[in-house]
């Protein structure tokens, strides 16, 4: 299974169809929310099942603003992060994700990529393909793949 995550496009597209290109074929796309009314268009162009969630910018959406799944046998929660304070840290989304009993939790809001695996929780921010904003402000997302044994790897790709 090979999984895309992508976050805060914010209606430019042009690096998300280079990611996807680059990535095919792929088994799904998550994204992370602020696509800002485009979540046709990024349906159509993925060419598999997008999962997708509410943002702080995605207005008159009717999106959720969380979803929960399970890939691979693991718990996944996806969410923006705006609600739980990201921008502040990550403690609050992760004391979430744990309460809730999850193995991964998903988001993003900041614009900058993060890939934190401690205590049995995977956290995931795949920063953003438009406007991203860590050291050197190269767009970022995700891809997670299992390997043969089913295991889940993850890596932080870059443009």
């Amino acid at each position: 299974m090979k999984i895309l995550i992508v976050s805060d496009t914010h209606r430019r597209h042009e690096n998300y169809f280079k990611v996807l290109e680059q990535t095919a074929p792929l088994d799904m796309v998550i994204h992370c929310g602020d696509a800002e009314g485009s979540e046709y268009l990024l349906q159509e162009a993925a060419g598999c099942p997008l999962t997708i969630v509410l943002g702080n910018n995605d207005f008159f959406s009717n999106l959720p603003r969380e979803i929960e799944i399970e890939i691979e046998g693991k718990k996944v929660w996806i969410t923006h992060g705006h609600n739980y304070y990201v921008s502040m840290g990550t403690e609050l989304i992760k004391q979430e994700a744990r309460s809730r009993g999850k193995d991964i939790v998903i988001y993003g809001h900041t614009h900058r990529p993060v890939l934190d695996i401690e205590d049995g929780l995977v956290t995931i921010n795949p920063g953003s393909l438009s406007y991203p904003r860590q050291d050197g402000k190269r767009p970022s997302y995700v891809l997670m793949e299992s390997g043969t044994d089913g295991k889940l790897c993850y890596n932080i790709c870059y443009l």
